[in-house]
């Protein structure tokens, strides 16, 4: 994976890693409506970097430590902590949505949720 920087072509002059897929940050999900994952928490960028390096979305699955398991819900252990990836609950946020990067998932943890999007919208 690149982990090169590049400078965004915006007048902020912001420094964004040119690879973000797999990279775990800190969200600002709220305002949610209904069902939808609430407040800030760790998310998993899982939009793949060819839409991540032209566009100011980026699309997300919250992690949680406080939901029940299931078939599509994917276990994680991120620095110490066990829990969830929901990709159930992904959604496409502004990137700044994203507060502060945390690291990175690895890449066999990646894998399984990138599969579990594959059978969820296999046609």
């Amino acid at each position: 994976m690149r982990t090169s920087l590049r400078k965004m072509g915006n007048s902020t002059g912001m420094i964004v890693p040119r690879s973000i897929l797999g990279a775990i940050g800190v969200t600002a999900l709220d305002p949610t409506v209904g069902s939808e994952t609430q407040k800030t928490r760790p998310c998993l960028v899982v939009s793949p970097d060819e839409m991540n390096d032209h566009l100011r979305t980026a699309i997300v699955a919250p992690l949680t430590t406080g939901s029940h398991p299931a078939p599509f819900r994917v276990v994680v252990t991120f620095k110490g902590t066990s829990g969830l990836v929901l990709p159930d609950q992904m959604r496409t946020i502004d990137r700044g949505r994203l507060i502060k990067r945390m690291g990175r998932i690895d890449a066999r943890t990646l894998r399984e949720v990138l599969d579990v999007l594959g059978e969820m919208f296999a046609v």
